[in-house]
């Protein structure tokens, strides 16, 4: 059964104390009880610091461990209290607003955070899209943006999308970077979020040839060379395109690195997926749920390909 609270005057009662988030943490990341990941043991106790002993093999679980939240110097309370606030932003979240709300000492830690959950929206194993699925590429970047064709352009970067299809709307997606619009590229994409025997639509890219080898039933619909004739093919796609484009260039001013990119892509995807969702308490629910599946993400590697200065290494 779903527990969360419903609204911000709930969830100041529900987690006042770093007890509470400990125990609600406990229940997402065992819900059947304690199970120890070395030796599949079930009885354990609690030894000081919150760290749970296998009684069969001694192995020492923490509940951070494996989690966004491990080695952090920062309560719980305040981490959750960050969840609450970005699924509570309607059209996204920046670190600067971030950082002012939970009263962070520096602008380095609210961004490190609001990656660590940008990348724990994209749950491991999620399932894959089905019915009829559009797919097609677009740039983003550099002088322009919004240039058509496969060819590869300086500083810009190319990104697939998916959109499933629901009567005239638009279902859920996916989206992601890649090198280029190779087969190689394409493909295996389709292959990861899409359900095979779902029929994959798209223009006459070469790229896409051969997914009913790969179990995808293909319509194709020519590109024809004249303005507007993709969005015209491919409404739903690029309909999403759209308001990524939109929501990239209003919400975060277009500041976004290539290097940083998947992460505001994932962020998209979980909003929009969740766009006709009433509860902001069932948003934050979903959001710390992935965040107990979510391998750590070192600091190192979220600022290894930062531009400009590095932030010196720390735990956060």
């Amino acid at each position: 059964m779903e527990d969360y609270p419903r609204t911000l005057a709930e969830f100041d009662r529900r987690f006042a104390t770093e007890a509470a988030c400990r125990e609600y943490l406990f229940g997402l990341r065992w819900p059947d009880g304690f199970v120890c990941s070395r030796c599949r043991g079930r009885a354990a106790w609690v030894a000081q610091r919150g760290v749970w002993v296998c009684a069969g093999c001694g192995y020492q679980a923490s509940i951070t461990a494996g989690t966004i939240f491990q080695d952090t110097r920062h309560p719980l309370a305040l981490w959750f209290r960050a969840i609450w606030w970005v699924t509570s932003q309607k059209t996204g979240a920046s670190a600067l607003g971030l950082q002012r709300v939970l009263g962070l000492g520096s602008y380095e830690t609210a961004w490190t955070w609001l990656h660590k959950l940008r990348r724990a929206m994209v749950r491991p194993g999620r399932d894959r899209l089905g019915g009829r699925v559009e797919v097609d590429e677009t740039y983003w970047g550099g002088s322009g943006d919004g240039a058509h064709g496969r060819k590869r352009t300086p500083k810009k970067v190319l990104i697939i999308v998916a959109a499933e299809e629901d009567g005239a709307g638009i279902g859920r997606i996916r989206m992601r970077r890649i090198p280029d619009a190779s087969a190689d590229s394409v493909q295996p994409f389709i292959v990861e979020v899409v359900t095979p025997g779902s029929v994959v639509h798209t223009d006459g890219w070469e790229g896409y040839t051969g997914l009913p080898a790969r179990g995808y039933p293909h319509e194709i619909s020519p590109l024809r060379r004249r303005p507007g004739a993709a969005v015209a093919l491919l409404p739903r796609v690029h309909r999403v395109v759209a308001l990524l484009k939109r929501w990239l260039l209003g919400t975060h001013q277009g500041a976004v690195s290539a290097a940083h990119l998947d992460y505001y892509l994932d962020e998209f995807t979980f909003r929009f997926n969740r766009r006709t969702s009433r509860s902001r308490g069932k948003l934050f629910y979903r959001l710390l749920q992935h965040a107990v599946t979510v391998d750590p993400v070192p600091y190192k590697a979220m600022v290894a390909h930062a531009r400009g200065p590095k932030p010196r290494d720390r735990k956060i």
